[in-house]
């Protein structure tokens, strides 16, 4: 069965959350894995009206048959983590790896001080670039270390390839963006770590030859928070026609929007691979685009569908038409996916 890692391809706010809980539901899958950073990642799932804002909790908590896990590359804030688990009701069902890093109270503390992190790098102030720097030290607290989070913690390498050796479907829930690695984003305005599909196998334990697919997000037009470069940048009065005001999921800070660029869309796709990609938020382009299939879809955004296939090259197979985890469009049975090894 197959193991499927979702990445973003953008700066990050690509609706992820969005497409990982409609993955987990539809394709039932047993096992979802959180990688890349920690508590300032944030994702938001919408069900039957109801919003989850999620900082440490794998999106796919949505199909309570699902279990859940923390890879050992994340971060983890115990008391982000411990109030998730208790609000979400999810005791028993969710392990985090012993060998991920623990977040503390000094990591924040020294991110919020630092003038470079706060004002160059737009920090959110959680911690992740001070906890990873003690990790590169080997300096750093691990889960397994830390009393709080003992009945959480398990083998999640070892959970996931076990998994799959039993014919089960694994989701990687990837965070982030591609435009925020640091090693291929718009240094030095990036997160503390790499954000592609190759890191978030690592991230929780998958070798390459493990991995099945890799489905890219890409939002029907991009945003980020923060300084950096964001091609095709609206001005706040182009944002406010459009009607594409947003903020963070984690700061609720304003985020900086930007049209849709095929060119950043590429070097996404290249360094990423993906069997297929999703387009989120088309009823931002057109409001008549929600939750309609896709015979019913306004012209434009059937032209902008195509565009984007045409010029990167892989199948739209997702589309979301709606911040609902059912306002989806599923292609896959439709379009041509590029068959992957098992």
């Amino acid at each position: 069965m197959p193991s499927t890692i979702v990445v973003g391809g953008q700066w990050g706010d690509e609706a992820k959350g969005k497409v990982c809980s409609y993955l987990a539901t539809h394709d039932q899958f047993s096992l979802s894995i959180r990688a890349g950073l920690g508590p300032g990642a944030g994702h938001t799932v919408v069900r039957d009206g109801h919003e989850f804002r999620l900082r440490q909790t794998p999106a796919a908590f949505v199909h309570p048959d699902c279990r859940l896990a923390l890879g050992a590359g994340t971060l983890i804030s115990p008391d982000v983590f411990l109030d998730e688990i208790e609000r979400l009701g999810l005791a028993g069902r969710i392990k985090i790896d012993g060998r991920a890093t623990v977040i503390e109270e000094r990591h924040r503390q020294a991110d919020v001080s630092n003038r470079f992190l706060s004002t160059v790098v737009g920090s959110t102030g959680s911690g992740h670039g001070p906890s990873l720097a003690d990790r590169a030290m080997r300096t750093a607290t691990l889960v397994r270390d830390t009393p709080q989070l003992a009945p959480f913690t398990a083998d999640v390498a070892a959970l996931a390839n076990e998994a799959l050796d039993r014919g089960e479907r694994v989701l990687v829930e990837g965070t982030n963006g591609f435009g925020l690695s640091v090693l291929y984003g718009t240094y030095p305005h990036t997160v503390s770590k790499d954000s592609t599909a190759a890191t978030a196998a690592a991230d929780v334990g998958l070798a390459p030859t493990r991995v099945t697919e890799v489905v890219l997000v890409f939002k029907a037009y991009a945003t980020r928070v923060g300084p950096g470069d964001l091609p095709r940048e609206l001005s706040p009065g182009e944002i406010r026609e459009r009607g594409w005001q947003e903020e963070a999921t984690v700061t609720g800070r304003p985020r900086r929007v930007g049209a849709f660029d095929m060119q950043s869309a590429k070097a996404a796709v290249m360094l990423n691979d993906p069997a297929y990609i999703a387009l989120t938020c088309l009823d931002r382009l057109d409001p008549a685009a929600a939750g309609v299939p896709f015979q019913r879809l306004p012209s434009a955004v059937r032209r902008f569908v195509d565009e984007v296939e045409d010029v990167l090259q892989r199948p739209a197979g997702l589309l979301s038409t709606g911040p609902d985890v059912r306002a989806t469009i599923d292609r896959r049975g439709t379009v041509a996916i590029p068959a992957a090894s098992a």
